[in-house]
């Protein structure tokens, strides 16, 4: 079977994508909580013949074509939706568009058992929860899901400012990511008698301060931000003494955050000792960086070329925001792994309440998953 087949079989089903879109769109549910976009979901699937993997202990699923080799080639789809205020309601709402990343990777599925393709490798479709805990891959992985794969693809809607509507990307290059929570314990006073006291605002002030100083040795793009506060009670008079903060760390690559960790640690320290304060602190999230894997990257640039000309196929998108995705190449090194960028007009942008994007973009983005999985599945040259 070839892959302009599978073109054309999607490409006959843009309103079917597009209402399926709508329907998901519509069950948008928060991080370990997709019971109803996994019914609904792996109803499709087996409705299409396949045989669901369900999991215990999360709404994660899986289905497989066996091919006549042992080697897995896999494509993965989240379906968690942030909760956000949404006009002034507090709901569940997929302004990152996991909802088209679902889409895409079920009719991904159903061309393939539509056309009754059976490739020389198997190939999986995964369907993978809590993306936006960064806990999803993890978890999947630590069920076994990606047992056996040797390659893997991802999808994610891009912005206007990163790709225009009609292009793809071979690959999302995304950035490190964790989050710090601290505590900082000091001695109370009379504010009219600061001396006898240690005020935790003023050693989160020259904290805030010395960040701004961290340079790291491999000229890595990076941040450190306190992106939460808290000290001190209604009394105005009086010298805190015990402040609890949050930091945001960002890095290009694993090795840069590996760096930043341990100069801020170091930070921390001398901080502390200065100020004459006890800081504690602990990490409490982390999502790893992209790894660029040259022939998963190699097998999506021809799969946009076939599908939307080779005039359409766009740069790696550069990227500091994070994506559990990257958890599987990070766990698994050997793993030829890539995320397709999709261009389609998404606008005013990603995990903005009212994010929208061309709906139509779905068939494109849908047709070049298959043709990669497709490729990668027979073993084809590039």
């Amino acid at each position: 079977m070839s892959a302009q087949a599978i073109v054309d079989y999607l490409g006959k089903r843009q309103g079917e994508i597009i209402q399926t879109y709508n329907e998901l769109h519509g069950l948008a549910e928060p991080s370990w909580q997709e019971e109803k976009t996994s019914q609904y979901l792996a109803e499709r699937l087996r409705h299409a013949g396949f045989q669901v993997q369900t999991y215990p202990d999360h709404f994660g699923l899986t289905v497989d074509i066996e091919g006549d080799q042992p080697e897995i080639v896999a494509l993965r789809a989240d379906m968690d939706a942030l909760v956000q205020e949404v006009d002034g309601v507090v709901k569940p709402n997929h302004s990152c568009g996991h909802d088209g990343h679902s889409t895409m990777t079920l009719y991904a599925a159903l061309a393939f058992s539509a056309l009754n393709i059976r490739p020389k490798k198997s190939v999986r479709f995964l369907f993978q929860p809590a993306e936006e805990k960064a806990g999803g891959a993890l978890q999947m992985m630590k069920d076994g899901a990606l047992d056996g794969v040797e390659s893997l693809f991802g999808v994610h809607v891009r912005p206007v400012m990163e790709l225009d509507n009609g292009t793809a990307a071979p690959a999302i290059l995304h950035g490190a990511s964790a989050s710090l929570h601290g505590t900082i314990d000091g001695l109370q006073a009379h504010a009219s008698r600061p001396e006898r006291g240690k005020n935790v605002i003023e050693t989160a002030a020259l904290l805030v301060q010395v960040m701004q100083n961290i340079r790291l040795e491999a000229g890595c793009p990076f941040s450190v931000k306190m992106t939460q506060f808290s000290a001190g009670g209604e009394t105005s008079n009086v010298i805190p003494d015990r402040a609890t903060f949050k930091l945001d760390l960002r890095a290009q690559t694993n090795e840069g955050m590996t760096e930043l960790q341990e100069k801020l640690k170091h930070l921390f320290e001398h901080v502390g000792a200065l100020m004459q304060s006890s800081m504690e602190w602990k990490w409490v999230g982390f999502a790893p960086a992209a790894t660029k894997n040259k022939q998963a990257v190699a097998i999506m640039n021809q799969a946009i070329a076939k599908v939307l000309g080779a005039d359409k196929v766009a740069q790696p998108c550069v990227s500091p925001g994070g994506e559990d995705f990257h958890f599987y190449t990070f766990n698994n090194p050997q793993l030829a792994g890539t995320m397709l960028g999709l261009g389609c007009g998404l606008s005013p942008g990603l995990h903005h309440p009212n994010m929208s994007f061309d709906k139509k973009a779905l068939v494109a983005g849908a047709q070049i998953l298959a043709t990669a999985l497709l490729m990668a599945a027979n073993g084809e040259e590039v």
